[in-house]
């Protein structure tokens, strides 16, 4: 099967805004269905997601208020609202609460929330990374509320990307695969994977980027770990090299694109024999992705390849994870999850083999699950790619 690549897919008609007030509404509608009463977003990504608000995380109280009945709000520091006034979120016309150094926001939240449902709310749901004194603080305001996580209400919208979100995620894909192309000028032996690192990342706003999230250069027995911290080690002739790399762009999506090099000669035929089984695994987990397949027979069907060839214990960790405005995000692709896809669902596909004390090597592409299958956002050669050195 022939995998797309999305800058091949037609993109003549509008994308549309990134971020509109419906997002809030169907937020408020699923909590609605779910009977949560309340639900309190603070400074991150699902604050960013229902309302374009890329606030700053601090003691101060920001957040957005949405009521399962009731227009939702923004409670925000009056310092800081003519911040949201110049976001996205200044469009969409929600009504901002601004409190002063001597308020209690948090009791200024509970009061709002209650006259607008009409009672106290008693099932409260925030979001999975608010801050422990702001959750803590929304209980104690609302006395007998249970908090819960709001990644049930949150989650539902976020994995399934609009095509303004999926051009977002191309952009940032077509810019990281531009890095990847120019990885011969910096991955030489004889240099650290430490300056390896600071190359790429410096192209990595070079090619369009605003912010770097993380430089993998994992060479030899390194690369044998898959989240490996840049060190010192010199990279040395014959190395396979992991280079796992990602980044922000302007409108805050992410970036994530992982490949594996040769440096210096050929490698021997035993590496070529077990990467070609990596290549064909990579390709058949892409090769399964179609509206109403689950995202663990995605993973199965990664997994079995690497398995029946005799590397199974090799292959460490799930086959992919949802990207947006977070690197990782839902849907995950692991054992385990009966998730089925829907068009717009957009994440990595990443299998890996891991020789501890040898070498490691990954091939990773972020997909978008589209009507009749998948299209992949990255573009470059997924074979075993050698640099001169």
């Amino acid at each position: 099967m022939r995998v797309a690549s999305l800058r091949f897919v037609s993109t003549s008609s509008p994308s549309g805004p990134l971020v509109t007030v419906e997002r809030v509404h169907t937020a408020r509608a699923v909590a609605a269905e779910l009977g949560i009463d309340l639900l309190v977003l603070t400074p991150g990504s699902d604050l960013r997601y229902l309302c374009g608000y890329d606030a700053h995380a601090m003691e101060r109280l920001t957040a957005l208020a949405v009521p399962r009945r009731g227009e939702p709000f923004l409670v925000v520091p009056r310092l800081e609202a003519p911040m949201v006034d110049a976001s996205p979120a200044g469009g969409l016309d929600l009504e901002v609460l601004a409190w002063d150094e001597t308020d209690d926001p948090f009791a200024l939240l509970a009061a709002t929330a209650t006259a607008r449902l009409g009672t106290a709310p008693t099932r409260v749901a925030v979001g999975a990374r608010t801050w422990a004194e702001h959750a803590l603080g929304v209980q104690r305001a609302l006395t007998g509320s249970a908090l819960e996580l709001a990644a049930p209400v949150v989650d539902r919208l976020r994995m399934v990307k609009t095509p303004a979100e999926v051009a977002e995620l191309a952009a940032a894909g077509a810019a990281i695969d531009r890095v990847h192309a120019r990885m011969g000028e910096w991955l030489r032996v004889g240099r650290t994977e430490a300056q390896v690192g600071a190359d790429i990342a410096a192209a990595i706003l070079a090619e369009g980027h605003v912010g770097v999230d993380f430089t993998i250069v994992g060479s030899g027995p390194n690369g044998a770990s898959p989240h490996h911290e840049l060190s010192d080690r010199v990279v040395e002739a014959g190395d396979l090299v992991v280079v796992d790399i990602g980044g922000e762009t302007a409108t805050g999506y992410r970036s994530d694109c992982t490949r594996t090099y040769a440096v210096g000669r050929e490698p021997g035929a035993d590496v070529r024999e077990w990467y070609a089984v990596l290549q064909e695994a990579q390709a058949a987990a892409t090769a399964a992705v179609r509206p109403g397949v689950t995202a663990e027979q995605v993973d199965a069907a990664a997994r079995d390849v690497i398995t029946a060839a005799g590397w199974g214990e090799q292959f460490i960790h799930r086959t992919g994870h949802g990207i947006g405005l977070d690197t990782h995000e839902a849907p995950y692709i692991v054992a385990g999850n009966a998730l089925p896809l829907t068009p717009g669902m957009a994440f990595s596909v990443e299998p890996g083999i891991y020789l501890a004390g040898r070498c490691g090597a990954r091939i990773e592409d972020i997909v978008v699950c589209t009507d009749d299958g998948v299209v992949s956002v990255n573009e470059g050669p997924r074979e075993l790619v050698v640099l001169a050195g």
